[in-house]
């Protein structure tokens, strides 16, 4: 029996290998983490951001700043929260990072991208695009990602009414776009 066991191949490396591997600073370890889970980050930067090219530099920002943290990484939840709770994060710096870069240039700031990678999600995509970007935030972090509003208003600063203010402006509006 043992015999047999040794010509059976190892399974693939599981997530939690990958992880200390990666925090030894392996770097294959840490593509495969990557490949793991770019798509699912760059979907939540794409929805937070609704432009293709703020969705791509939030994810490769994220990627690079997991990178500097995966050390702190202690396993006390599951990699995947702790992973999301980065990218919201960096999602929403790199939106506030790029709307104060424009605003120096022009005092009105539209969004003109539209479209959606994952087939699945297309239709919410192209009409969360049509929200105001406040109010497109708030939705897919309450309704899509499953925040609290009180969440919510701590990691945009600002007020929990404020939050559930947004959120239904966002039902309203996507109600009356379907």
């Amino acid at each position: 029996m043992s015999a047999q066991l040794a010509f059976i191949k190892p399974c693939e490396t599981s997530e939690k290998n990958l992880i200390e591997q990666a925090q030894q600073g392996n770097k294959k370890a840490f593509k495969q983490l990557y490949d793991l889970h770019h798509k699912r980050v760059y979907a939540l930067c794409y929805r937070l951001s609704g432009q293709h090219y703020l969705a791509e530099e939030a994810t490769q920002e994220t990627f690079v700043r997991l990178w500097q943290k995966l050390p702190q990484f202690r396993g006390d939840s599951q990699f995947s929260t702790w992973l999301h709770s980065m990218t919201v994060n960096q999602a929403l710096s790199s939106i506030k990072k790029h709307k104060s870069f424009w605003a120096r240039f022009s005092p009105i700031y539209e969004q003109v991208e539209l479209g959606g990678d994952e087939m699945e999600y297309q239709a919410l995509d192209k009409h969360l695009l049509k929200l105001p970007e406040r109010a497109r935030i708030v939705f897919v972090l309450f309704a899509v990602e499953g925040y609290q509003h009180h969440e919510i208003a701590h990691k945009l600063n600002i007020a929990q009414g404020t939050s559930k203010a947004q959120y239904h402006r966002a039902r309203k509006l996507l109600q009356e776009i379907i």
